[in-house]
């Protein structure tokens, strides 16, 4: 087998991050104010679907470029004493999409999936590469099903932060500067370049144009405004006036959808996963091939158990669902979690793919488009083909564990295909290995794309490297903060003790969990 290949690291510091133990409940998520906002409406009696649908609306001031109202996702609810559910509100292509206005080119795209490239890369950025969100469809699901305070409540810490503007730090410069090429063709620019260059901390707060304006709208009409109304109104005009065919049909055609989440079986434990076009399906089967996990830190049969089980499953992935995902390009991705006082938890992730996605904004809501046409392979014939009105492969693979009949813990992560990788080791580390949640976000991981390299921590022990070297090509990636090696999880847990505990990524200077109080 391939020796790793030697190189000088990227960074030479050590990160830790301890973990937030409170009584009355926690939120974990991918930006430390978003989990702000949902601790506060859990101390104002809010439940934990009030908690995540604050954060959610929250982070699309907070982290624009990762997720938004002009995306989609997948949201686990399991009730502390009722049936667990999962809502499905992924993007939806066009009725009016064309697959001739894909034509093939020669090379492979450079975003996430490394498909065959399509002429100018319509099917990454610009106006035809938006799908129909469906964003809103899944709040306003969410919130009539499981939420206990009024809308407009949920909606009021994010209209106070668009009101102050997106906070820029070099976090966010250095997002918007990797970007800066793209955006400065499309419509992004006059939002995310002012005076043509990225922001800098110095200048102050990033005004997100008309976003403040159409999340006051949203909290008192509603999200069904941005579904069948004035908003949808103006974001169909806005959309088609920069090329895009999507149409007030697509909008209200773009639904989420409600039922029961995958469940399988680890010990003592269920897991719970989302079904459909996310990871879930293939979380399960990996976890099926890893077979059984000692108790104790994982050792080298560990991993390689782990390793053989995500590239198997990885294999039935590409065979029959169309994903070739290469993992390597930046994912657009956000995760958060959320329990209450009462135990009911949420696994929320949400995503416009891309970072910036399309790099299309609607001037009228102040809204950042998805480029979800990117999902769909552009080759004819495939699974996971282009075509109108369809709804495409999705890594996203938000997670509940559940133990002696309640919910234990919620997991998630961003990250395109190293999403799948970090949920299934941190899941096992926690159901299989007995780990605590901050031990096992500290232990180090392999990452599996789908093909037969084995990305590994350079941290692992030697013993641990040389079996998974015995097996397959390896080669050493570093937990860094850029580029991002592996997936950016967040989670909290109910501890032993009725507490709760929540972690979030080491390397995401923004990420953070806060419990009420």
């Amino acid at each position: 087998m391939s020796e790793p290949t030697r190189r000088l690291p990227l960074q030479t510091f050590t990160v830790t991050r301890p973990a937030v133990r409170a009584r009355g409940g926690m939120v974990a998520a991918q930006h430390v104010e978003a989990a702000r906002v949902g601790a506060a409406i859990l101390e104002a009696g809010g439940n934990a679907v009030d908690a995540a649908l604050a954060a959610s609306l929250a982070l699309a001031v907070l982290e624009p470029w990762m997720s938004g109202l002009g995306g989609g996702g997948f949201m686990l609810v399991a009730p502390a004493d009722g049936a667990p559910k999962v809502l499905d509100f992924g993007m939806v292509a066009p009725r009016a999409l064309d697959p001739a206005a894909y034509p093939l080119a020669a090379g492979r795209d450079s975003d996430l999936f490394g498909w065959p490239a399509v002429e100018d890369d319509r099917n990454v950025s610009g106006p035809l590469a938006i799908a129909a969100p469906a964003q809103a469809h899944g709040l306003d699901l969410a919130h009539r099903t499981f939420a206990s305070m009024p809308w407009a409540d949920l909606a009021a810490p994010a209209i106070a932060l668009a009101r102050d503007g997106c906070p820029v730090s070099w976090h966010t410069t250095l997002r918007i500067a990797i970007a800066a090429r793209e955006l400065d063709r499309l419509s992004a620019r006059a939002v995310y370049l002012p005076d043509g260059l990225p922001p800098v901390p110095e200048a102050g707060p990033l005004r997100l144009g008309a976003l403040e304006a159409t999340l006051r709208r949203l909290a008192d009409a509603g999200p069904r405004d941005l579904i069948d109304g004035e908003l949808a109104r103006l974001l169909v005009e806005d959309l088609r006036a920069q090329g895009a065919v999507l149409t007030m049909d697509d909008l209200a055609g773009a639904d989420a959808r409600l039922g029961a989440p995958l469940e399988l079986a680890r010990g003592d434990a269920r897991l719970l996963a989302a079904p459909g076009l996310s990871a879930g399906p293939t979380l399960g089967h990996a976890l099926e091939v890893a077979g059984a996990i000692g108790l104790g830190a994982p050792d080298a049969a560990t991993y390689a158990a782990w390793a053989e089980g995500l590239l198997q499953a990885h294999e039935r992935r590409l065979e029959t669902m169309g994903d070739v995902d290469d993992g390597r390009a930046p994912a657009c991705t956000t995760h958060l979690c959320a329990v209450d006082r009462q135990g009911t938890m949420v696994s929320l992730t949400q995503t416009l793919l891309s970072v910036f996605g399309s790099k299309v904004v609607s001037p009228s809501t102040g809204i950042l488009m998805n480029n979800g046409v990117m999902w769909f392979d552009p080759r004819p014939g495939r699974p996971n083909s282009i075509a109108p009105g369809k709804r495409p492969l999705s890594n996203m693979c938000p997670a509940i564990g559940v133990r002696g009949g309640r919910p234990w813990f919620a997991l998630g992560a961003s990250g395109g295909r190293r999403i799948l990788p970090a949920v299934m080791q941190i899941a096992s580390m926690l159901a299989d290995c007995g780990l605590d949640l901050e031990g096992a976000f500290h232990t180090p991981r392999i990452n599996v794309w789908g093909q037969p390299t084995v990305d590994v921590d350079p941290r692992l022990p030697d013993e641990v490297i040389a079996a998974l070297r015995a097996q397959h090509p390896v080669q050493p990636v570093e937990p860094t903060i850029y580029p991002g090696g592996y997936a950016c999880p967040s989670a909290v847990l109910r501890d032993d003790d009725g507490g709760f505990v929540g972690m979030a990524d080491l390397m995401h200077p923004h990420a953070g969990a806060i419990g009420p109080g």
